[in-house]
């Protein structure tokens, strides 16, 4: 019996390691790595912060942060002393950020641990070989990384706590104000002034569809010049009289050039552009994104492999990569494609020179796990992004793409049409992935074999009247990018200051675009007229660089607040006095209604659970109903009007007029079409390829939508 009481106290005696990390997936997946000896528990999160219920910072006592434990987590801040209290050593195992670094820094104080110890580890992976290395090289807590955070959570504290009660009098109770969510609602507003403001101009085109003999499909060619100079079309005069100049006329080729042109892939992701593109590819919002990413980073569980990270950290601005991820990514590319797509030297992507450059840029942790490999294992975002981050990586370790170009002067009489197309050579890396675009530009087609003196086929000549277009409204994908561009804020805040702007009603979607509500715009305006510095993209980006000089240790943070807040403060005093007693009202957004009850126009007003329509003549009429969207569909079912609504959660889908009576609904969006076999409505299913289909049970018939659908 003494010998089991005496391996009970060997083990309790033996030295133990506590690593402490912000969430359960990533402690999962770390223990699995770290193995007996250590234990691994989750913090979730930050325990320490600012207070909700008042400023909780001291400016008199220079800008003093009055931090305290968050609610809630008392029993966890309870549990995390007493394992820390049975372990020899404690390592603080956060996020490699200054968010983590500021958590790392709390749990310090409420832990009671030496912040001068070296107890601060980071992984820039969650594998194996990322873990240990990691624990290999502790450090002691970078002060300057905190004092960034302390920097941006002050001062963003200052703004919002100080402005919002302003805007909650003068415009409506519950708004916000931000440093960075300001700017970006400008942006918007500003950008819908200059659609609104814009003036279309009218210009012609005279295009040709050309037939060389022998060939089966004609090939299009624009007018160029006249007499060797360039020609503007700008009415329909002009284009009819240069049409009937035409008439007649021989189109002999005078000119073909030919040529070589090298395309090279994009580099691997950084934050932004991973959250612009899965904008653009996938249709995802910035938060989607960034939570995919979150769970790929610290870890799944994948079959045959158990919990794994598989990407790199999903918050950087920088390019670089590993030697060992670089060769990686080459014994794919030779085992897949051969060694001719590998490119003649290997590549390296140049950050920003306001990148922080403490880790890699977004790659796969195992660039030889494939995502057909683990699709199984991963969750629908899961996979569609991990695919999306393993392409663009893979390609951008391959090959420039290799086009055969060629351009044409098709003399008619005195003018000059030009036609050009290009034929892939070799496809290097397009083999895999393209990078996708904001906006659709001409594709180019392929041109048949041509030479000096061919004589073509005139198969059709069109004058084609167009407009000038307006600029686009902002994506996500556009407004992330303009963001990056003018150095507003920084790639992990974009997510959530979307989410913030669109809740607060200052913006809407339209499918993909970005729209300002009335609340916005005025907002806006009265920002620009009493807080001008707040809302300049200019002073804002200026702001960053200081901050970036507190994580650089150049300036003391406080400083910084300090600059800042007497310019604000006397700001905000003139901005009160100058609008004392005064109320802005906010637009309402009229419709073509009119009330029932009392004859006056309904108009749209916004509340606690979305839009509804209400009587313009409150408060004598106090009418209210929900909006109503038609559509051109008739419900299969009952013959009645289907109806755009939206769920509890937001989400747009399509039901009869007549429920809960009738009860038919759809997610897929009606179509003016109806069946050519029975009759009713059909339906569009949702994506780019999304097929066209009737709902009738037992019809069946379906088709591939057209251009024109």
């Amino acid at each position: 019996m003494p010998q089991p009481d005496g391996k009970k106290r060997l083990r309790r005696n033996k030295m133990t390691k506590l690593v402490i990390v912000e969430s359960p997936a990533k402690a999962k997946t770390i223990k699995k790595y770290l193995g007996r000896g250590y234990e691994v528990v989750a913090s979730m999160g930050h325990v320490r912060d600012l207070p909700k219920s008042k400023l909780g910072i001291d400016i008199e006592n220079n800008f003093e942060p009055q931090y305290i434990n968050i609610k809630g987590k008392g029993p966890l801040i309870k549990s995390l002393k007493k394992e820390a209290s049975k372990c020899d050593k404690v390592y603080l195992a956060t996020d490699p950020d200054r968010e983590g670094e500021a958590i790392s820094w709390h749990l310090a104080y409420i832990l009671g641990l030496d912040l001068n110890d070296t107890n601060r580890i980071t992984f820039n992976e969650i594998t194996k070989t990322g873990v240990k290395a990691g624990m290999k090289a502790p450090r002691a807590i970078d002060i300057d990384l905190v004092d960034a955070q302390q920097a941006r959570r002050v001062l963003d504290r200052l703004v919002g706590y100080k402005l919002s009660p302003f805007l909650w009098k003068k415009v409506r109770p519950g708004l916000s104000a931000g440093r960075v969510q300001s700017v970006a609602v400008r942006l918007i507003v500003d950008r819908e002034l200059e659609i609104r403001d814009f003036v279309p101009k009218e210009y012609w085109t005279i295009d040709a569809s050309l037939l060389k003999e022998g060939a089966r499909k004609p090939f299009a060619a624009k007018l160029h010049s006249k007499d060797g100079k360039k020609i503007e079309v700008e009415n329909k005069e002009q284009s009819d009289a240069i049409l009937k100049d035409l008439e007649g006329a021989e189109y002999i080729v005078a000119s073909v050039k030919k040529g070589k042109r090298q395309k090279s892939p994009a580099a691997p992701f950084t934050t932004s552009t991973m959250q612009q593109e899965a904008s653009r590819k996938l249709g995802f919002q910035a938060y989607r994104t960034m939570k995919a990413a979150q769970e790929l980073y610290e870890g799944v569980t994948v079959e045959g492999m158990g919990a794994v990270g598989l990407i790199t950290y999903m918050r950087t601005d920088s390019m670089r990569i590993s030697d060992e991820a670089r060769q990686a990514a080459s014994n794919y590319i030779t085992s897949k494609y051969g060694e001719l797509y590998l490119p003649d030297k290997p590549r390296v992507f140049k950050s920003k020179s306001n990148a922080q450059d403490g880790h890699e840029a977004i790659r796969p942790t195992m660039p030889e796990v494939s995502p057909q490999d683990i699709k199984a294992s991963l969750s629908p975002d899961q996979y569609k992004l991990y695919k999306l981050v393993w392409e663009r990586f893979i390609a951008s370790q391959m090959a420039n793409a290799v086009f055969d170009t060629v351009s044409a002067d098709i003399g008619a009489k005195e003018y000059t049409f030009k036609a050009s197309g290009y034929a892939v050579n070799f496809p290097g890396y397009t083999v895999l992935y393209e990078e996708g675009k904001d906006e659709e530009t001409q594709k180019e087609g392929m041109l048949p074999e041509l030479k000096q003196g061919d004589h073509l086929k005139l198969e059709s000549l069109t004058g084609n009247q167009h407009f000038t277009q307006p600029p686009a409204r902002f994506t996500e994908a556009s407004l992330i990018k303009t963001l990056e561009e003018r150095g507003i804020g920084r790639p992990s805040t974009y997510a959530p200051t979307i989410t913030t702007i669109v809740a607060r009603n200052y913006v809407e979607r339209d499918q993909k675009q970005l729209k300002p509500t009335f609340l916005g715009e005025v907002t806006t305006q009265l920002m620009k007229d009493h807080f001008a510095n707040i809302v300049d993209v200019t002073f804002t980006a200026h702001m960053e660089e200081d901050l970036d000089k507190v994580e650089e240790g150049k300036v003391p943070w406080k400083n910084t607040i300090t600059d800042f807040y007497s310019d604000f403060d006397s700001t905000l005093q003139a901005a009160e006095k100058a609008m004392e007693g005064e109320r802005i009202k906010i637009p309402d957004e009229e419709t073509d209604e009119v009330c029932e009850k009392c004859g006056k126009p309904m108009v749209i007003k916004m509340g606690r659970y979305g839009k509804f329509m209400a009587c313009s003549g409150y408060p004598e009429c106090k009418n209210t109903k929900k909006i109503v969207v038609p559509t051109p569909g008739i419900c299969p079912l009952c013959g009645g009007k289907i109806l755009k609504k939206k769920s509890a959660k937001g989400k747009i889908y399509y039901g009869c007029e007549h429920n809960p009576g009738c009860g038919f609904m759809s997610w897929d969006e009606p179509v003016a079409d109806t069946c050519p076999k029975c009759g009713k409505t059909m339906f569009k299913k949702k994506g780019k390829s999304g097929k066209i289909y009737c709902a009738v049970e037992g019809c069946g018939f379906e088709k591939v939508p057209s251009n024109e659908d």
